[in-house]
């Protein structure tokens, strides 16, 4: 069974095009479209943290830790 896909056209500025093409590269994937669908599955996941009452933290490599603040 074929998945139903639905194309997306953007116009993104110079700077935020260079940051897309940056994380491609730096995660080795195979497009932009699969940059952006795992941006959209950590935000979601990040979103239902949030909601649920829960703070997402970074633990630095020194063993320090920090809440991160996600803007909505």
């Amino acid at each position: 069974m074929t998945k139903k896909t639905t194309r997306v056209q953007l116009e993104l500025p110079d700077k935020a095009f260079e940051r897309l093409q940056s994380l491609r590269d730096k995660t080795e994937a195979a497009s932009y479209a699969e940059v952006l669908k795992n941006a959209l599955r950590l935000y979601e996941a990040l979103l239902q943290e949030a909601e649920a009452g829960n703070t997402v933290c970074v633990k630095y490599a020194d063993g320090t830790e920090t809440a991160y603040k996600v803007i909505f």
